[in-house]
């Protein structure tokens, strides 16, 4: 199974550049290969938690590739979480390997797609028969793909699982294995197989819910300290915004653009069957972070004198570099639970930071109140807050992985993380400057509002952070639809991957407008849980139907980024929004801002047309590519791993 991975809001590196630190270029192969020189031949089976053999999603063990979904199969994950959550792109695609749970999740999603077909002449009505021969397919095929994985002698067959001899449909005949493949492959290929609106609507909501909540559990440990911080008085307000924004650009961005680079490492180590390797390549992630943690310090330990250069506000400019200096103990704790997250992902567990928020995060908004207002520490309370929580995310994380799921794959402390850190440095670069590019384009206007006064400043700060809390819906959304058109371009299945597309923008208008009405309707009350002071609130009412306008914009934008990664061409969605953001949004901000005087109103005027301007490039690019040759180029790729 493999991912396309590509920013909803950000710069895409270009073909070449990113072909060669994708997982399937010499880099990763050769820092796996010498990893792999330490291991004895006999040192751990390619097996899952179940004890069966890993099977990987482009195998022809399957016999069906690369016509089945079990062989083109994609996790929704392997994103970075932030004001604009950002899934880094890649050209081509890491091989994975697949686990018996998620075979059969993959065969599970097949019969589905079976029940609203009418395959081989047999209705959904007709007594079962399509859930009968899907199953048969399921368990031959999951039985023979497990023996051939393990190299074990054949063992006699079980009642419930087929053999040559097994009944296929009833009293109807019988058929082996292969004939199994080829009626499947033959039912693909004349078109027979088809989904429905209903069907994929079902799917991408399965597919989007989880990741909504984890978004959202996310930001909420910076948008607390905002809530909480911002009733204290307007400097404050201003003060936590640049904190945050200062935090993002010069910390969060760096650790988790460069963790990406464990979206490779680990995932192929993971598919070596060498367990333990995944493991060791988080940990050299964790000391690499580490490390990176130094320099990082000694800029956010500096950062009054840095800021009062900069800041024409000299006040909430202390204040902010006082959160940066009490931040600098949380900042080893989330270098650690990004390398984490990576890690258990690798091994296709993810729930785990799902759970972990689930806890942490409403512990972090309850310490953020506790702190700043029960203990009367003011202002420095929320940054002690936020540095705890920090520190316990990898802690929840390491419990997670000992007592429920993962330890297998730890190999425990080694010097050997010491060792070979220039492959997974090169491979991190690529995912910096990608996160680092997306991070920056937005935390740009709250910088240059600060030129506008300590008022523009915290009311810019509330703007950002509305904006960004919308955004946590649409592009967990865009996550999944590509995710499921990528699995139906694998399967050659081009009318339902159309379908899932459709289903896809539709429910990105629904939830663009959805935005657009609360935004409009609450824009008093919604300014009102941020502040008290009633000139910020006034501003942020005034500017909050411009970004109510522009929702709608930024879902289909979304959307139609995730169906480009879903067909392949991730890199036109980075080149689009390099060019609207950088080329287009910025100079109309800076213009309408400071030349025409108007203010906030100018910096989200630039935005709004950026991003009326990449949905429409992006849907005439959809509307005039040929889906057909994006599953042309998923067979090659298949038929390459």
């Amino acid at each position: 199974m493999a991912f396309n991975k590509a920013a909803p809001h950000g710069a895409g590196p270009s073909d070449e550049y990113s072909r060669s630190f994708t997982s399937s270029s010499p880099i990763a192969r050769n820092a796996i290969a010498r990893d792999l020189a330490y291991y004895d031949e006999d040192d751990g089976a390619d097996i899952d938690d179940d004890g069966a053999p890993l099977v990987r999603a482009t195998s022809d063990v399957l016999g069906t590739t690369p016509h089945s979904l079990a062989g083109s199969y994609r996790r929704p994950g392997f994103y970075t979480a932030g004001p604009r959550g950002t899934v880094v792109p890649h050209d081509s695609e890491p091989e994975q390997y697949l686990s018996k749970r998620e075979l059969e999740r993959a065969y599970s999603e097949e019969r589905d797609l079976l029940s609203d077909s009418n395959v081989l002449g047999i209705r959904q009505s007709g007594s079962g028969s399509v859930s009968t021969l899907t199953n048969q397919l399921s368990s031959s095929l999951l039985h023979r793909a497990q023996s051939r994985e393990a190299h074990e002698e054949s063992q006699p067959p079980t009642e419930t699982e087929p053999t040559e001899t097994s009944t296929l449909l009833g009293n109807q005949g019988r058929l082996d294995e292969n004939a199994i493949d080829r009626k499947w492959e033959e039912a693909v290929t004349a078109g027979l197989i088809q989904s429905s609106w209903k069907r994929e609507a079902q799917v991408i909501g399965t597919y989007s819910l989880p990741l909504m909540v984890t978004f959202l559990l996310q930001y909420s440990l910076t948008v607390a300290s905002i809530f909480t911080v911002g009733h204290l008085g307007t400097i404050e307000l201003g003060a936590v915004s640049l904190a945050s924004m200062s935090v993002t650009i010069t910390g969060w961005a760096v650790y988790q653009g460069l963790a990406t680079s464990l979206d490779t490492l680990c995932a192929q180590a993971y598919g070596s069957g060498k367990k333990k390797l995944v493991g060791l390549q988080m940990q050299r992630m964790v000391f690499f972070l580490w490390v990176v943690t130094i320099p990082i310090g000694l800029l956010w330990f500096f950062a009054d004198k840095i800021l009062v250069a900069i800041i024409p506000e000299k006040e909430v400019a202390l204040l902010a570099a006082q959160y940066l200096k009490i931040l600098i103990l949380g900042a080893p704790g989330y270098a650690c639970f990004e390398s984490g997250k990576r890690f258990v992902q690798a091994q296709g567990i993810f729930t785990a930071s799902l759970y972990v928020l689930l806890f942490c995060a409403p512990l972090n908004a309850f310490m953020n109140w506790y702190f700043v207002w029960k203990l009367n520490l003011g202002f420095i309370g929320a940054p002690i807050a936020v540095a705890i929580t920090e520190n316990l995310l990898p802690i929840c994380l390491f419990l997670y992985v000992y007592f429920i799921d993962g330890l297998e794959c730890w190999n425990g402390f080694t010097w050997r993380a010491f060792e070979n850190w220039g492959p997974m440095i090169r491979l991190a670069l690529p995912g910096f400057i990608m996160v680092e590019a997306e991070c920056l384009a937005f935390e740009i206007l709250t910088l240059t509002s600060s030129y506008l006064g300590t008022e523009a400043l915290a009311a810019q700060s509330i703007l950002s952070t509305i904006s960004s809390i919308t955004f946590q819906i649409p592009f967990p959304l865009s996550i999944a639809g590509s995710t499921r058109v990528a699995n139906l371009i694998g399967a050659t299945l081009v009318d339902a991957a159309r379908t899932a597309a459709k289903v896809n923008l539709s429910g990105a208008v629904i939830v663009g407008v959805l935005n657009m009405i609360l935004l409009s309707c609450l824009r008093y009350s919604l300014a009102g849980l941020f502040t008290s002071d009633e000139q910020v609130i006034g501003m942020v009412a005034a500017v909050l139907p411009l970004c109510a306008a522009f929702q709608l914009f930024d879902a289909l934008a979304a959307s139609c980024n995730g169906i480009l990664r879903g067909i392949g061409r991730q890199e036109i969605g980075g080149y689009v929004q390099v060019f609207c953001y950088y080329v287009v949004a910025m100079p109309i901000s800076m213009g309408t801002t400071f030349g025409l005087g108007w203010g906030l109103w100018g910096l989200w005027t630039g935005v709004a047309i950026a991003l009326g301007l990449v949905f429409f490039i992006e849907v005439v690019f959809l509307s005039r590519t040929s889906w057909e040759k994006s599953v042309e180029d998923a067979k090659s790729r298949n038929d390459v791993a």
